[in-house]
This record gives C-alpha cells, sequence and structure tokens, in this order.
C-alpha cells in the first residue's frame, strides 16, 4: 500500500518499518528543542509530517514498547486515531506515568503508526436488540 508523506519541515524522518513484518511503523519526534514531560503531564510532540492515509484506511497511533515501560511515556489517549481526510501534521500528545521528569529529544522515536482498514457504519435505532 502506497501511503503519501508531506515533509512540513525538512529535517522529519518518515515513518520507519523495525523489521521486514512490521505492523507498526516509528515516528520520530521532530522539535525545535527538546522537550520535559513532568510526571503525571501530557505534552504534544510533532513529527514534521503529514500524511495522505487512502480512504477505507485510518492511521492507528500506538505506544512504543519500549518507551512505555522503560519511560512511562505513552500516547495520552491510549491510541491516537488519524482519519483519511485528515491532512494536518501528525502530533503524538505523550502523557508521562513516571514519577519522574521524562525528556524528549529531537529525533526520538515516540510511537507508532498502524494503517488498518476500517468499516463505515450505519446505525439505526431499535426497540429490541
Amino acid at each position: 500500500m502506497k501511503i503519501t508523506v508531506k515533509k512540513l519541515r525538512p529535517d522529519a524522518v518518515l515513518p520507519t518499518a523495525g523489521s521486514a513484518y512490521a505492523a507498526g511503523y516509528d515516528l520520530y519526534a521532530c522539535i525545535d528543542t527538546p522537550i520535559t514531560i513532568a510526571p503525571h503531564a501530557t505534552e504534544k510532540i510533532g513529527t514534521g509530517l503529514a500524511v495522505e492515509i487512502p480512504n477505507g484506511y485510518f492511521g492507528a497511533v500506538f505506544a512504543r514498547s519500549g518507551l512505555a515501560s522503560k519511560q512511562g511515556l505513552r500516547p495520552a489517549n491510549c491510541v491516537g486515531v488519524c482519519d483519511s481526510d485528515y491532512r494536518g501534521e501528525l502530533m503524538v500528545a505523550l502523557h508521562n506515568h513516571s514519577v519522574s521528569p521524562q525528556t524528549v529529544a529531537d529525533g526520538e522515536r515516540i510511537a507508532q503508526l498502524v494503517i488498518a482498514p476500517y468499516f463505515t457504519a450505519v446505525f439505526t435505532e431499535a426497540d429490541t436488540l
């Protein structure tokens, strides 16, 4: 599947797969200065990228297991959703679940993007189920 990506900043890094069979593609921080996230706080981290996800698919932004288990950083909403019609910068709202401040540096892997299909639902009200 081809995903068109636009660099919003020249230093942005395209998503990368850790292996040939990886479901998720690493997203990298693209920030001017390191961002320190206080304990139990959330900060939005830019990737410097916009993506064109095909209709019928969405991008799910998941935690990177190492970052979450070792530093306590994961997306604030657990799983972010990037709809196929969104063309703004991919941002990751990282929440610090640890008791220590955690710093995110430019170029650091901050999350992973999984492209997945979805079904469009039509909701119909009923008196019984």
